[in-house]
């Protein structure tokens, strides 16, 4: 496998602003600065159920052009966004993706990357399927909908989303479940190890108080003595525990996840896929997008809004923004 490089990243110990953040080295490229608006009403736009009253005349257009050219993300309906939502078509993405596009719009987002971020939201071309036996997984028994993350301990951004995910799996613990995979990056000098430890907790049902106890440890460092510490803290059995780290069989379930994500395409971690759909970084936000696409996905699939179970006061503020 090619070797990737990986930008290095400062501790950060707070929740930070994910927009295309990830553990990896490709920059980010930037959005194309918007043009200087001129102080005329917007011009009317009129799709049922679509508040577009925040759009400048500008933006109003670019976003009549894009549902009236974008096809409906049914495929059994070969008709614009707009012609979907003003004939009630029988499809249930049509008006949250005329509602997406003019939060796309107002973002800044040019023609194709306001096409791509749509395509990977709601076409049905680009859902993967995932194998998920023998990977540990927390949440509802039949879930609406499966979260699939590939984190690396050691990695700053998989420790800020940890907390975003918990708490969303936590919201919706009977529609929502939350599946692990691995993917220790070669830049990270204990990012192996502290996986190698996770599916051995694993093996005494003890995954998710490791690896929380993991992330939580990046400030003070996961090398082999604060690993076993932690490991002690979280209950395991030690010899058990030590014998099935340097097994072949724990070395195997990481190249195991390893090689699905390459098979995937995997540029950085984290990478989260939800319902076989990829939310890639560089073109959502995880405090921005993640809850509301996961709620999208428990109305779209039961017809009505999701109920919490027990809503957090707050899924995190960012400290600041990727430079």
């Amino acid at each position: 496998m090619l070797e990737r490089r990986w930008r290095s990243s400062a501790s950060v110990w707070g929740l930070l602003v994910l927009v295309g953040w990830a553990c990896r080295s490709p920059a980010d490229s930037p959005k194309e600065p918007p043009p200087v608006e001129e102080a005329t009403a917007p011009a009317p736009v009129q799709l049922t159920g679509v508040d577009t009253s925040a759009l400048t005349s500008r933006e109003a257009g670019k976003w009549r052009e894009y549902v009236s050219e974008f096809l409906a993300p049914c495929s059994d309906q070969p008709v614009s966004i707009a012609q979907c939502v003003t004939e009630s078509r029988a499809c249930p993405g049509c008006l949250p993706a005329a509602k997406f596009l003019v939060d796309r719009v107002r973002r800044g987002d040019t023609r194709t990357q306001a096409e791509e971020a749509y395509r990977a939201r709601f076409s049905p071309d680009t859902i993967k399927s995932i194998d998920l036996s023998g990977s540990p997984s927390k949440g509802a028994k039949s879930p609406v909908v499966t979260i699939v993350e590939w984190a690396d301990f050691e990695c700053p951004h998989c420790g800020a989303t940890a907390p975003v995910l918990k708490e969303l799996v936590e919201r919706y613990s009977d529609q929502v479940r939350l599946v692990f995979k691995h993917y220790p990056l070669s830049g990270h000098e204990h990012s192996d190890e502290a996986a190698r430890a996770a599916v051995a907790a694993e093996q005494q049902g003890k995954f998710w108080p490791l690896e929380e106890a993991l992330f939580a440890s990046q400030k003070s460092g996961l090398d082999e003595a604060n690993i076993l510490k932690l490991a002690r803290e979280a209950g395991l059995d030690m010899k058990s525990f030590d014998t099935a780290r340097a097994s072949e069989a724990t070395a195997d379930v990481v190249a195991r996840d390893r090689k699905q994500a390459d098979a995937l395409g995997l540029t950085g971690t984290p990478m989260i896929y939800i319902n076989g759909r990829y939310f890639a970084l560089e073109q959502f936000d995880v405090h921005q997008d993640l809850a509301p696409w996961i709620e999208l996905e428990i109305a779209m699939a039961t017809g009505s809004a999701p109920q919490a179970q027990a809503r957090p006061t707050s899924l995190g503020q960012p400290e600041a923004k990727k430079n």
